[in-house]
């Protein structure tokens, strides 16, 4: 079976009372599972039988190293839109493993540090992703704000947010968290 891959990225679950963390899925074309799997984290859902098409994925479907590390990366981004940031991180590390050039898995750690408030360690891990390149860099980008309004720096959260919709013009959520700030000229 021949598959293509194309990367995309979603909003995940929200984290901050203002605002919510972006996820990078990958899509994958194929059938059964893997597809499934695949719909799933792209089409922003948050059930239990999401995350299962991808643990069936990846127990019965053959697969070879890259096709596994990007269902763990969807499956991570499933388990993050519900809280499970543990699970999700475990599978972020796996499909590192697997694909250690794999951007969007270093940047959705970094999402899940950002969603338990542990900031300095999302912004690690959002910026070892960005240097590999990720295809839908704006939600790296509008996380790594996040995590710097939670240090407190809020000089970089806002080039950060500004950054976002920069690259994504259409997008509204950094354009949202930006009405927020007021700059000051000096």
């Amino acid at each position: 079976m021949t598959r293509a891959f194309s990367l995309a990225a979603i909003c995940a679950a929200a984290l901050l009372t203002h605002a919510g963390a972006a996820g990078a899925t990958t899509q994958i074309i194929g059938n059964g599972s893997t597809k499934e799997c695949s719909d799933a984290a792209i089409g922003g859902r948050t059930d239990s039988r999401a995350v299962l098409a991808c643990t069936t994925a990846l127990e019965l479907e053959t697969l070879n190293f890259r096709d596994r590390a990007r269902i763990l990366v969807n499956r991570g981004v499933l388990q993050m839109r519900q809280g499970q940031y543990v699970a999700a991180r475990a599978d972020f590390d796996q499909a590192n493993k697997l694909d250690p050039q794999l951007g969007e898995a270093y940047v959705n750690r970094g999402a899940t540090y950002v969603g338990e408030e542990r900031w300095r360690e999302g912004v690690s891990e959002i910026d070892k992703g960005l240097s590999m390149g990720v295809k839908d860099p704006e939600r790296a980008w509008y996380n790594r704000a996040l995590a710097h309004e939670g240090l407190g720096d809020l000089n970089a959260a806002y080039r950060d947010y500004s950054r976002a919709a920069e690259l994504k013009p259409d997008w509204a959520a950094p354009k949202t968290e930006l009405a927020r700030f007021t700059v000051k000229r000096p």
